[in-house]
């Protein structure tokens, strides 16, 4: 990997996110309109930069990328989960804490910070790892990830997590993908349009989520950082340490392990309010984990790459 790229990129991530902080901090931007974004973000946006990752014509190499970045999810994701309950158990954590401290351990920011970073480092070959991983990962979230805060699942939850945008977005470009069928050039056109929304306004959203926490209070709980850093110093190196085991050492490795170092997901704290879970506390942690990112992120890939 191109650590200059990456480095580059990094910045203008974290000059966008800066830009939402200073919009939610000027009241430019409210709770009301980033719900709106965020909702679009992931029934618009989202699907629709997934269905453009995949190119017009089928070719075996990038379709390898595809399918190892399914494999590398169920295998990274599987593992996170067991150590997640191993780390975060009753001993450890008495409170129902825990709970949401497992979530953060196992869902990054694959969305809102994970595609415009790895759609603008690593390329098609990245995209389709990411594609592929992105599948698994939806699946563990919108089961597992729920289930963490009512701990009980129903077909109602199943069917929602087969119907999701994001999946049947990259199920749909797989197919067209594959088959090499043809897509009219206005239809791409303008679904590349609507993708190309995808990366600044998500990063936009995470910036003024940051704008809504109480910083100062935030330092003082100490939990909060035990958890953030376990989430962003273990969870790349196990993921790293996993996939090396299993043979996977090209780029999907390093997508993967690029995505397990990122902060926490921010649907923590959407998760956490939807489903009787504590959303102040989810959203703090969401919070220092964004910001401890900054530091963690460069020299995990420093070490690893």
């Amino acid at each position: 990997m191109d650590l200059g790229i990456f480095y580059t990129r990094l910045g203008v991530i974290i000059l966008v996110v800066a830009l939402g902080f200073l919009l939610g901090r000027k009241k430019i931007l409210n709770d009301k309109v980033n719900l709106v974004f965020v909702n679009l973000l992931l029934s618009v946006l989202m699907p629709a930069s997934l269905f453009s990752a995949f190119p017009q014509e089928f070719d075996y190499a990038v379709f390898g990328n595809f399918i190892n970045g399914l494999i590398a999810g169920a295998v990274v994701l599987s593992a996170v989960i067991i150590i997640s309950r191993i780390l975060f158990n009753k001993k450890f954590m008495k409170d129902d804490f825990r709970w949401s401290a497992q979530f953060a351990f196992i869902f990054n920011n694959a969305t809102f910070i994970g595609y415009p970073l790895i759609s603008s480092t690593f390329g098609t070959d990245g995209l389709m790892a990411f594609c592929g991983f992105i599948i698994i990962f939806n699946i563990a979230l919108f089961s597992y990830g729920i289930w963490l805060f009512e701990r009980k699942l129903n077909w109602k939850l199943a069917l929602k997590t087969i119907t999701n945008p994001n999946i049947l977005a990259v199920l749909l470009g797989s197919v067209v993908f594959i088959l090499s069928l043809p897509v009219p050039e206005f239809l791409t056109a303008a679904v590349g349009s609507v993708a190309g929304a995808t990366a600044p306004l998500s990063l936009i959203c995470v910036g003024f989520m940051l704008s809504q926490a109480n910083l100062k209070k935030i330092f003082k709980k100490r939990k909060l950082f035990i958890t953030a850093a376990a989430q962003l110093t273990l969870g790349p190196l196990i993921t790293f340490g996993v996939l090396t085991a299993i043979g996977m050492t090209g780029v999907e490795r390093t997508v993967v392990v690029v995505l397990q170092a990122l902060p926490t997901a921010t649907s923590l704290a959407l998760f956490a309010r939807r489903y009787g879970g504590d959303d102040k506390t989810a959203s703090e942690l969401v919070a220092i984990s964004t910001i401890i990112s900054v530091i963690t992120l460069p020299i995990v890939v420093t070490l690893l790459f």
